[in-house]
């Protein structure tokens, strides 16, 4: 038997916040200023949904432990930068999250500085606070399940009752790994094929998600 919808997970980059556009802009910059160029679907590919400290051991395994150091420095100033200059909300994400009724939360590859500074400037941090979790609390960032699983604990809630909404192939990974239902946003920078799979649903507008989530 399906148990009732509990929980509902948010990623937070490309999922609540329009960042990973810009994440993918500066990751291509980068590259091509450190000596690995990338094109932005190679950015997808490698980057997108993956952790701080992941992206760094990628780096720093093609251009050396000292370009790594350089390229995460680099990033933050640069991402910020252009958060500063214009951030907005995912299209639709405010009207959904007015339309949701079970409890949210937020469970992100990124920092809590990044989603204090990203839902900040975006005025969704209130909506949130006291029920953001970040990789940096778990040994495994995603694929691996640490993440929703730490988040559903901190919740009280189980697994099996929980809901995540990703725009990445890690984090859609992550989910099933961690025994929860997906629902794949394709209205991102991710095709909407990388996110298809087991226990997942795929959408294209985040007005939609209300409604597909009451449908379970």
């Amino acid at each position: 038997m399906i148990k009732p919808i509990e929980l509902v997970i948010f990623d937070c980059d490309g999922v609540l916040v329009d960042s990973e556009r810009i994440a993918a802009r500066v990751q291509v910059v980068l590259g091509a200023e450190l000596g690995w160029p990338l094109t932005e679907d190679e950015v997808v590919e490698r980057f997108i949904g993956r952790s701080h400290a992941a992206i760094r051991d990628q780096v720093a395994a093609r251009l050396g432990e000292e370009t790594a150091a350089t390229w995460s420095q680099r990033f933050e100033q640069l991402h910020r930068e252009a958060v500063d200059s214009g951030l907005a909300p995912v299209d639709g994400l405010p009207e959904a999250l007015d339309a949701l009724t079970p409890p949210t939360c937020v469970a992100s590859s990124g920092s809590h500085d990044k989603m204090r500074h990203t839902l900040g400037r975006t005025g969704l941090y209130e909506r949130f606070a006291g029920r953001i979790y970040s990789a940096t609390e778990v040994s495994r960032g995603k694929p691996a399940p640490d993440l929703f699983l730490h988040a559903a604990r901190q919740m009280g809630v189980d697994p099996s009752a929980c809901v995540v909404v990703e725009d990445s192939r890690p984090g859609v990974d992550a989910a099933r790994a961690a025994g929860m239902r997906a629902f794949g946003y394709a209205g991102g920078l991710t095709r909407a094929e990388r996110l298809e799979g087991r226990d997942t649903v795929v959408f294209h507008d985040m007005r939609e998600l209300p409604g597909l989530i009451a449908g379970l």
